[in-house]
Formats: C-alpha cells, sequence, structure tokens
C-alpha cells in the first residue's frame, strides 16, 4: 500500500507546462487518461518556479495519468503545425540504474549503459533537455538501523578543508565516515539556523569565543552508520577516525538517532519553516564547482568579504573526488581531480530588513560570480556535438552547439548556437557557408 501511494504522489507531481500560441481546443482534443487543465489555479500554480523569482504563464497544464500521457504530448508538440513547447516539472530522478525515457519527438525509448547509451550518459545531468524520464530502476542496498552523528567546528578554512579531502580519500575503505558535509557560519552569535538545530539555545556558542579567523567559523558535519550488531565497537571506530581530525577540541558534538530519521532531517526543518510561514518566499539560491586550487580564494573573497556577517539561510560547502563522476555524462565539472561545491541556500525575507531582502540578496549572488571570473574561477561552458544529417550539404561534418541557459531558466527553454562560427565556415563542403542557413530553436526537427 505503502508503494502504490508513493507511486502516486510521484506521478502527481510531474506536471508538464504547455506554451506559445496555439488555440486551446486543439489540445483538449489530445487524447490523454490524465487531466488536460486550463483552470486558473492549475495554471497559476504551474506557472511559479520553487524559488518563486520567476513566473511565465503556460496555455495548459497536464497532469498525466501515465507515461503513455507524457508521449502522447511531446509527440503532439513534435507534430503540431503551429508548435508549441513543452516543460516538465517535478522531482528530480536517481543517476542509477536504467531509465526509460520520452525524447524530443514522442518516442518512448529504454536507455541504460548498454542500451542507447549516447541518451542515456546525456540524460544524466542533461537538466532535462534530452529527454522526460518517466519511469526509472533504482539499486538498492541494506539500510543501516542508526547512526551517530557529529559535528565539529573550526576557525582555520586550510585545516577544514584539508580534513575534509582527507575523509573523501577513505571512500573504499573499511573504515571511514558514511557521510561528509561542511557548512560556513557567517552570522556573529548564535550558532543557529535551519539546519544547525542540532546546537541546543541552552548551550549557545559564540563566534567571539572561538577566535574565528575574520568572523568566519566552518563547521564539518560527519555521520557513521551501524546495526545493532555492531553498536559496541561503534563508538572506538568514530574515535579513532576523529582523532586524525584537526577541529577545534571543544566543539565536538555527538547525537544518535534512528537512520531514517537522519535521512528525514530536512524535511523537519522544512516543516517548522512552513509552520511559520518562511518557507513560501524567494529562494535566490546560488550553486557552484569551485576548483580545489582556487576555494582557497573564494573563502578570502566571498566568506570572508561579500556576505559580510550575514546568511539569511546555510551556505554548504564539501569536496568531491572527480572520478567519482561518470566522464560520458552531460554534467560539467572543474578539471582538477578535487572540486568542491559551494551551496548558497539562502531565502529572501520581507521584514523590513534591507540585507534579507531579494534584491540585496540577488545583488550579492551577481557580485559572487563577477568576483569568480575576476578571480579566474572560469564558468564552464556547455557544448554538445551535433553529427550532420545524412544525404545533406553537412552529411558527413560534426559540429558543436553552445547551449545558453537564460535568466529566466527553466521558466524560459536553452538556447542553442554554433559554440565557433569559423569552424561551420571551414568545415562547411562545396563552399557554401553556413550563415546562409537559418537556424530554428527549439525545434527537433531542424
Amino acid at each position: 500500500m505503502a508503494t502504490k501511494f508513493l507511486l502516486t504522489l510521484a506521478i502527481c507531481r510531474l506536471i508538464v507546462t504547455v506554451g506559445l500560441t496555439l488555440d486551446p481546443a486543439e489540445l483538449l482534443r489530445l487524447e490523454v487518461e490524465g487531466q488536460l487543465s486550463l483552470e486558473p489555479a492549475d495554471i497559476g500554480s504551474a506557472s511559479r518556479d520553487f524559488g518563486r523569482m520567476r513566473s511565465a504563464e503556460p496555455l495548459a497544464v497536464l497532469h498525466p495519468a501515465s507515461a503513455d500521457d507524457v508521449a502522447r504530448l511531446v509527440k503532439s508538440a513534435y507534430e503540431s503545425a503551429h508548435g508549441f513547447g513543452v516543460s516538465a516539472r517535478g522531482h528530480g530522478h536517481s543517476i542509477n540504474g536504467q531509465a526509460m525515457t520520452r525524447n524530443g519527438m514522442g518516442e518512448v525509448l529504454t536507455c541504460s549503459k548498454e542500451e542507447n547509451p549516447e541518451l542515456y550518459h546525456a540524460v544524466l545531468g542533461g537538466l532535462g533537455q534530452f529527454g522526460i524520464i518517466t519511469r526509472a530502476r533504482i539499486a538498492l542496498e541494506r539500510a543501516p538501523t542508526r547512526v551517530k552523528w557529529i559535528r565539529v567546528l573550526y576557525s582555520n578554512f586550510s585545516a577544514f578543508t584539508q580534513d575534509q579531502e582527507y575523509l573523501i580519500s577513505l571512500h573504499g575503505h573499511k573504515h571511514k565516515f558514511d557521510y561528509v558535509e561542511g557548512f560556513v557560519i557567517v552570522d556573529e552569535g548564535l550558532i543557529n539556523n535551519w539546519r544547525s538545530s542540532f546546537f541546543s539555545p541552552r548551550n549557545p556558542v559564540k563566534i567571539s569565543s572561538l577566535n574565528a579567523d575574520g568572523g568566519v567559523l566552518y563547521c564539518l558535519e560527519i555521520t557513521k552508520n551501524y546495526q545493532e550488531s555492531n553498536a559496541d565497537t561503534i563508538d572506538q571506530e568514530v574515535e579513532a577516525l576523529l582523532k586524525k581530525l584537526n577541529f577545534i577540541p571543544a566543539s565536538e558534538f555527538t547525537t544518535e538517532l534512528p537512520y531514517v530519521d537522519f535521512l528525514d532531517r530536512v524535511h523537519k526543518a522544512e516543516l517548522k519553516l512552513r509552520s511559520k510561514n518562511l518557507w513560501d518566499v524567494p529562494h535566490p539560491w546560488l550553486n557552484l564547482f569551485v576548483p580545489k586550487s582556487k576555494i582557497a580564494d573564494f573563502d578570502k573573497g566571498v566568506f570572508k568579504g561579500i556576505l559580510g556577517n550575514n546568511t539569511s539561510g546555510p551556505i554548504l560547502i564539501y569536496p568531491m573526488n572527480k572520478n567519482k563522476w561518470d566522464e560520458k555524462s552531460s554534467v560539467v565539472t572543474p578539471d582538477e581531480d578535487v572540486f568542491y561545491l559551494v551551496a548558497l541556500l539562502r531565502s529572501a525575507l520581507d521584514n523590513g530588513d534591507e540585507t534579507q531582502g531579494l534584491d540585496y540578496l540577488s545583488n550579492q549572488n551577481r557580485q559572487i560570480l563577477r568576483f569568480c571570473e575576476e578571480t579566474g574561477i572560469n564558468v564552464k561552458q556547455w557544448v554538445i556535438e551535433v553529427n550532420g544529417a545524412p544525404a545533406t550539404l553537412y552529411a558527413g561534418e560534426t559540429y558543436e552547439l553552445q547551449v545558453d541557459f537564460p535568466e529566466h531558466y527553466p521558466m524560459e527553454a536553452p538556447q542553442q548556437r554554433p559554440a565557433d562560427n569559423d569552424r561551420y565556415v571551414k568545415n562547411c563542403k562545396n563552399g557554401r557557408s553556413p550563415k546562409e542557413t537559418r537556424w530554428w530553436f527549439h525545434d527537433d526537427k531542424v
């Protein structure tokens, strides 16, 4: 019964939004099992993104009852004489296992590393641009029963990053932590926000009392999973691992809880914010991949510079090993063996404090991106290769298209353009210039 309920919920959350100029009557003639709605309430709900910063009103909303509904809609868009865009909304999907995808022509394709491998890898990190995943096979493993959850503090950024990099280097070893995540604390006063309720308000910790460098502290969050059968030895394992770290000795906080409760910790924090009407607010989030060689510059310029002493939400930072990423996927990562995810998950509040307002936080995000450019933390470009169509002027040639994501993405579709026009002219056959060719964006028939 529980499985059926979760599946139904997932299907209901997969909302497909239809836009551009088209007579709604044409859509209403589409035979689907689900509900094709023109109701203002559905239109309004589908027009807003999660961040509540962008909106674009669709023509109609489809609540599909099956994967075939999605295929029918996409195929209808592909074959329509008027042309209209389709945008899928919903939860993200796992990058593991096998996936069934609806491509831009409404075809139903099963893809894996062995079957349709190019599409399979393109969908991984493809931001929904290569197809709509309607079914996925996800590998499962036996879950632990309990978690020992530890948080420690650092005032030295170099020690903080070195310890994180050491811990992720233990991947594949028997003695390791099962979860490693860091976050930055720039607020003076209590170390307490929606992700750090771990610290008891009855035992306040002040940044000023810990000799924070530049008024900034760094928190390392780590866990060790275990079963009841090995509960007697878990403390010794944790202690041995902690001895190799260089955190502030008096800052260690430890708790134990069921594994399911640990997985659900963010959802519980969300419910608290919803109860205070602090969830459905604009979220000017900024997520960046920063190379290891530039992370110290980022700390100095952003954490100890641009942000000041007000975060308006959690700031996550943790390293990743590049060799754990599939190079065949369409995800673009820095060209270094280790790089960091920096996630500023901030919320804008209309409470009279300018530093917590949407304009202020959005401007800070732009300052951070300018800093990255000036410091040489280059922004990666998303470039794809396209083979020339058979029996055409472009047959046998390979061309590059650069995908540009507009400011209002995902409410507006990405644009595609030649990555290097000189290359197109050089490679073109029979002396004709591709500049004479008109490029049609958002059209899979080209």
